[in-house]
């Protein structure tokens, strides 16, 4: 049986050490409880704490939502969490405008890389469906 493999475990897992910020949630697709995390320090580092027993099945539901295709959701993540604010993952999916506008913004002022924390995986998604890679 094919199995639609769009998040990688590992990444979850790296994504987990800075966990009290959200990171690994968001990359879930889970973006109200990352914010929850971001505002709170992972719970207070409990929830963190549990997560790291709870990322393999919040990969299964993340590889059952979202469409797999030429666009790597690790890699988008990674450009995100890491060089957002040079818009670095919306040049990686071909948003050259946009990826143009974060770089002289700073992420436009930092608001446009909240706003795809919480969106991301739908945008790689559409973005792979449109292309006809689902």
């Amino acid at each position: 049986m094919y199995r639609n493999d769009t998040h990688r475990k590992s990444i979850g897992y790296i994504l987990w050490i800075f966990g009290f910020i959200g990171a690994h949630r968001f990359y879930y697709g889970k973006p109200i409880s990352g914010t929850l995390y971001f505002f709170t320090f992972g719970l207070l580092g409990i929830g963190w704490i549990v997560d790291f027993f709870l990322i393999p099945s919040m990969d299964r539901e993340a590889d059952l939502r979202y469409f797999s295709g030429d666009i790597d959701y690790s890699l988008a993540f990674i450009f995100l969490t890491f060089l957002g604010v040079f818009g670095i993952h919306r040049m990686y999916m071909k948003k050259w405008i946009s990826g143009l506008l974060y770089l002289v913004t700073g992420g436009v002022f930092g608001i446009g890389v909240l706003y795809d924390f919480w969106t991301l995986n739908d945008q790689v998604s559409i973005r792979n469906r449109s292309l006809g890679f689902a």
